[in-house]
């Protein structure tokens, strides 16, 4: 078996966010904070110090107390009632519900001019670059018996099952190639499904040079329960403002991010909203410490090579580099296992240069007819289609000898779909004979 199998504890091993326990321990200066809580009391209204505390993810004791008392000292804020008694009750500042003035409108207006960013408090970028080289020896090491667990469901030959396992300890790059049908992206979501079984540590947004790159992406990132007190216990996964570990932090599932046709070379860098001011990681950063997989490879409205040369310093030396709007270059890990999948001809899309630069080339061929008997037969048995061997010679010899016709992986679960269909309408059960079977690949196959 591999190491921590099946668990959710890489997220241990090497990094943890550390407790926050004053205003210095955020990494951010007090005014930016201010304005943060002005923004979100602007757009919400009012707020108990509780809850101003949950929506800047920080705690309340020692850090969002004492800008609470600043801004209320200055006059941005004022006490509108209190809950459970105020002070008499032990709750203190926790209790007030807070609203803003016309003075801090005013500021908060100015801030919003620079950034309509109001959610959870960033995480200084430089912080975030340490988390995720920590994180990097979380992954786990596969071995040949849980590479046949994982791809149990799928039939692949053994030359090509044999080079999977060691690409996949890589954790640098894999170009997995040839006709379509049969099997690419369901092997590379077969890789997915081992990396969700492992957890890490992300924050919900990155401060660099007074702008915030947001990287929590409730699509592209799964939540992971702590499983103690100090998860918060609700979907956002805020924490209570009396726990003192770093709230701006979250626990997901190693991330396996899947681009397509619609990736394009700016997809790749920071995207800056001109009209919210703030800034959305990339793909390949919300992928750090997990998988993308660029499917279809080749299918891009950007040309391939212009795309592949975008990924030479990334694959070669592990760090990428993201531009700032305002022209300034940051570095930051690239700790990503990147699986590029096409269907066309590696000649067609990239040069010897570059597939030098990709540690491991795997062609995913044309099944054997054993081994498309084989995939039939599970299909029809998962499908409840009665399966036949007499059914299926006959579909061979009709339908792929006859017409010199490939085989293809996928051929069995949508000729099966097909009978199913059929069948339905007719009212009869779903069975290979051969008035079925033709009924089937006539409604199915087209020559191209």
């Amino acid at each position: 078996m591999t190491r921590q199998t099946g668990s959710l504890s890489g997220a241990s091993v090497g990094f943890a966010p550390p407790q926050i326990n004053s205003l210095e321990d955020t990494g951010l200066s007090q005014l930016w904070l201010q304005d943060l809580i002005l923004k979100v009391l602007y757009f919400r209204g009012y707020l108990t110090g509780f809850k101003i505390s949950e929506e800047i993810c920080l705690p309340l004791a020692g850090v969002t107390d004492q800008l609470l008392a600043v801004l209320k000292q200055e006059k941005f804020i004022e006490v509108k009632s209190t809950q459970g008694g105020g002070l008499g009750s032990g709750l203190g500042d926790g209790a007030y519900t807070y609203g803003i003035t016309t003075a801090g409108m005013i500021r908060a207006r100015e801030a919003l001019d620079r950034s309509q960013y109001a959610g959870p408090a960033p995480v200084p970028f430089e912080v975030y670059n340490e988390a995720i080289r920590r994180q990097k020896s979380g992954r786990m090491t596969v071995t040949t018996r849980t590479m046949r667990q994982i791809l149990s469901q799928m039939v692949i030959s053994e030359n090509s099952f044999q080079r999977l396992g060691p690409a996949l300890n890589s954790g640098t790059s894999i170009f997995m190639y040839g006709p379509p049908g049969n099997g690419k992206t369901s092997i590379a979501r077969a890789f997915g499904n081992l990396v969700l079984s492992q957890a890490m540590y992300i924050p919900y947004a990155l401060y660099l040079d007074g702008q915030v790159i947001k990287v929590y992406d409730a699509v592209s990132h799964t939540l992971v329960s702590e499983g103690d007190a100090a998860n918060g216990g609700n979907a956002t996964g805020h924490l209570r403002s009396n726990v003192r570990r770093d709230p701006r932090w979250l626990k997901i599932r190693r991330p396996f991010i899947v681009v397509g046709g619609e990736l394009t070379l700016e997809g790749l860098d920071l995207v800056f909203d001109d009209t919210t001011k703030f800034y959305e990681a990339p793909f390949q950063v919300k992928a750090n410490g997990g998988i993308l997989l660029i499917d279809d490879f080749g299918r891009q409205q950007v040309r391939p090579r212009d795309l592949l040369n975008r990924w030479i310093v990334p694959l070669e030396n592990r760090v990428d580099y993201l531009r700032l709007h305002t022209g300034r270059k940051v570095e930051v890990p690239f700790d990503v296992l990147i699986v590029f999948s096409t269907n066309l001809p590696p000649k067609d899309l990239v040069d010897e240069a570059f597939l030098r630069r990709l540690r491991h080339k795997i062609e995913i061929g044309d099944p054997s007819y054993e081994e498309y008997r084989e995939i039939f037969r599970r299909v029809a048995a998962d499908k409840r289609v009665e399966y036949s061997d007499q059914g299926l010679a006959y579909l061979l010899q009709e339908w792929y000898l006859k017409r010199n016709r490939k085989l293809r992986a996928s051929h069995p679960r949508d000729l099966c779909d097909q009978i199913l269909d059929i069948s339905s309408y007719l009212a009869v059960q779903p069975v290979m004979s051969r008035e079925m079977l033709d009924q089937a690949a006539r409604a199915y196959f087209v020559d191209i």
